[in-house]
């Protein structure tokens, strides 16, 4: 696949068997599935475009993941990870039901999209949900 950006998953060595399927569905997004036991878990690793970017890159970034999303059966579980390139602000405002609050700064316009996106799927973000050291703060 031919892109400007890449991502990638790692997966722990005693996990590999587990693996039943690896989509790489553009350069921004990613997903593995793994059965443990009897629980199937998407993993999915995404990299939102930069708040500079057209507004078409950004669209289809959201379509993309809004389209795993909703291809995965609710008895399957789903952790996204990956770089969303935003800041989601100290404050709740109107999103206490994905927003833990304990984040740094001030949202800024391209975060609005992960919030609402959250908030749609019924998603937490889930390193707003936990205190964090003042020195670690910045790497959230």
């Amino acid at each position: 696949m031919k892109g400007k950006n890449g991502v990638g998953i790692l997966v722990d060595w005693d996990l590999r068997e587990s693996v039943v399927e690896v989509r790489w569905v553009s350069d921004r997004l990613m997903t593995i599935k793994l059965v443990v036991w009897e629980c199937t878990l998407n993993v999915v690793n995404a990299y939102a475009p930069q708040m500079g970017l057209d507004e078409e890159v950004k669209r289809r970034f959201w379509e993309g993941l809004d389209e795993i999303v909703c291809s995965i059966p609710l008895a399957e579980r789903l952790f996204i990870g990956g770089d969303f390139n935003g800041h989601i602000g100290s404050t709740t405002d109107g999103y206490g039901e994905v927003h833990g609050g304990f984040v740094f700064g001030v949202r800024n316009e391209g975060c609005t999209s992960l919030l609402d996106f959250a908030e749609v799927f019924e998603l937490v973000i889930v390193n707003s949900s936990f205190p964090k050291r003042e020195e670690h703060l910045v790497t959230f």
